[in-house]
C-alpha cells in the first residue's frame, strides 16, 4: 500500500509535559512461573501482537543461552487495574520458551526442535524439549529472568505514560512505529474494536489493501486518527495546533473509550461513514491529485482521508442523503486552492483541520460547519 507521507506528521516528536506518578520494581520470576501465568491468563499479550519474528536459529540460541546459564535481557511488564501483567517488552523471549516446552513452534506450528546449525552446541542440536535430559528440562523451567514491573498511579484519567516508557525501553529487533507501540500498551476493548473495524471489506478497498491488513498497523492508526480528530474537543479547540502523536496517544488511553455504549456508537458511525463514501465517492475517495495536474495520484492521502471522513460524518448527522454519485464534486474539492493548502501545509494546525473539514461540507454537501 502506498501512502503519501506528510513531512510534519512524520517528524512529530512531542515532549509530554504531563507529570506521572509511576511505581516500578524488580522481580525474578522463573520461566515455570511465567508459563503458568500465561496459561492462566494472568500474563497477557496485546490483542494484536506482532508476528513472531525470530527465526529458528535465533530461537534456538536463546534456549541454548538458558541451558548454558548465560544472562539474558530483562523483560518489562505493566501491572493492570485487575492485577494482571501486560507484556510490554519480552514477548519473543517468553513465547520462545513457552513454545519449546509445549513442543510446538508457533511460527509455523511444527514440532519445535533446536536448530541443527553449527551455531548450536552439538549436544542439543535437533532436539525437542522432551528429548533433553531431566536435568536440562529442569534448568530451563527453573531459570529466572529479571522483570521490571511498573504501574501508573497518577494521573487517573489516562495511562499515556505506558507509551512514553515503551518508546524508551523497547529492545525488539525492529523499531516499532507509534501504532505498534499503542497496540502493545493500550490493552482493552477500544483497541479490540479498531482491530475488528480494520477488517471491514469496504474500508480495506478504500485503503487500497483489500487482500490483507498492513503488517505495520498503519491502517489501524488511520481508523484511530478519524475517531481522535472527529470530536468537539478538536474542532472547537482554541489551541493553535496539536501534536498528532500525542493526540492519538491520549485518545487511545481515554477511559470512556472502554464503555460498551461508546464503542457501539463508534462502530455504527465508522461503518455508516465508510459505506457512504464507498458508495457515493468511489474506491479512489482517499486519493489526491498529482501535483499541478488533474490526474488522480493512486496513493492514500492522510488529510484527504480525515477531512472526508469527518465532513461526511457531520453531514450524515445533519441529515444529508443522496442517491447520486459525488465523484465529480470530489474532483472540484481536490482542485480547490484553499483546500489544497489545508491538506498540505500546517496539517495539524486547528484552523487547517477545521478548514479542510468545512471545505468538504461546503463543496460536497452544501452545508456549513
Amino acid at each position: 500500500m502506498a501512502i503519501d507521507q506528510i513531512k510534519e506528521e512524520k517528524e512529530d516528536n512531542y515532549s509530554n509535559d504531563d507529570l506521572y506518578n509511576i511505581n516500578s520494581w524488580g522481580a525474578d520470576p522463573s520461566f515455570r512461573e511465567l508459563i503458568t501465568m500465561y496459561k492462566e491468563n494472568e500474563l497477557i499479550k496485546p490483542e494484536l501482537q506482532r508476528k513472531y519474528v525470530w527465526d529458528k536459529i535465533e530461537a534456538s540460541r536463546f534456549i541454548e543461552s538458558l541451558l548454558l546459564g548465560l544472562p539474558v535481557p530483562s523483560i518489562f511488564l505493566a501491572k493492570t487495574e485487575d492485577n494482571k501483567k501486560l507484556i510490554i517488552d519480552g514477548y519473543q523471549r517468553i513465547m520462545t520458551v513457552y513454545d519449546f516446552i509445549e513442543g510446538v513452534w508457533s511460527k509455523d506450528n511444527t514440532v519445535f526442535t533446536l536448530s541443527n546449525s553449527d551455531k548450536i552446541n552439538e549436544r542439543w542440536r535437533n532436539k525437542a524439549f522432551v528429548n533433553l535430559s531431566d536435568s536440562d528440562q529442569r534448568k530451563i523451567k527453573s531459570t529466572t529472568i529479571h522483570a521490571i514491573i511498573f504501574e501508573q498511579k497518577a494521573p487517573q484519567d489516562n495511562d499515556t505514560s505506558l507509551y512514553q516508557i515503551f518508546e524508551r525501553i523497547n529492545t525488539s529487533g525492529r523499531t516499532l512505529n507509534p501504532q505498534e507501540i499503542r497496540n502493545c500498551v493500550y490493552h482493552g476493548k477500544f483497541n479490540a474494536l479498531l482491530i475488528e473495524l480494520n477488517k471491514n471489506t469496504q474500508w480495506r478497498t478504500l485503503f487500497a489493501m483489500p487482500g490483507k491488513e498492513d503488517e505495520r498497523m498503519l491502517d489501524l492508526e488511520f481508523i484511530l486518527r478519524y475517531f481522535a480528530l472527529n470530536n468537539d474537543e478538536i474542532l472547537s479547540s482554541s489551541s493553535k495546533s496539536i501534536s498528532l502523536k500525542k493526540t492519538l496517544n491520549e485518545y487511545m488511553g481515554r477511559k470512556d473509550n472502554q464503555r460498551d455504549d461508546v464503542l457501539s456508537e463508534k462502530e455504527r458511525d465508522f461503518k455508516t461513514v465508510i459505506d457512504f463514501i464507498y458508495t457515493y465517492l468511489g474506491e479512489e475517495a482517499f486519493f489526491n491529485l498529482q501535483a499541478n495536474t488533474e490526474t488522480i495520484r493512486k496513493r492514500f492521502y492522510p488529510t484527504v482521508y480525515d477531512s472526508l471522513m469527518i465532513g461526511t460524518s457531520l453531514a450524515l448527522k445533519k441529515g444529508f442523503s443522496t442517491t447520486k454519485t459525488l465523484i465529480d464534486k470530489r474532483l472540484v474539492l481536490l482542485k480547490d486552492t484553499q483546500y489544497k493548502e489545508y491538506i498540505t501545509q500546517g496539517t495539524m494546525r486547528i484552523d487547517h483541520i477545521k478548514g479542510r473539514v468545512k471545505k468538504v461540507l461546503n463543496v460536497l454537501y452544501d452545508m456549513d460547519l
